[in-house]
């Protein structure tokens, strides 16, 4: 069964430099792809209800992620060093471009 494709919208500045506010990215859902790190991930934010995020994997231990935006800024982007590891299975598409 072929994965679907999900549009998802960037709000923010966390991905930049890679993305912009508004930029829009083609991602495949979720459904137990391998993820390394580098992979750009969808997710629910863990603790604000009808967030989700678009961050990078910067590293994998077990079924946990360290996810983390790509801007340099760390006052931008609200991530792992936030709120800690995420599940894997919370997350919803992955861009692998």
């Amino acid at each position: 069964m072929d994965s679907r494709i999900i549009s998802v919208s960037i709000k923010g500045d966390s991905m930049w430099p890679t993305y912009n506010d508004g930029d829009v990215l083609d991602c495949i859902e979720y459904d137990n792809q391998d993820i390394k790190v580098g992979n750009i991930v969808v997710f629910p934010h863990p603790f604000k209800t009808n967030i989700v995020c678009v961050k990078r994997a910067k590293k994998i231990v077990d079924n946990m992620i360290f996810v983390e935006g790509d801007n340099p800024d760390p006052l931008a982007s609200e991530d792992s060093h936030n709120f800690g590891l995420i599940q894997i299975d919370t997350i919803i598409a992955l861009n692998i471009n």
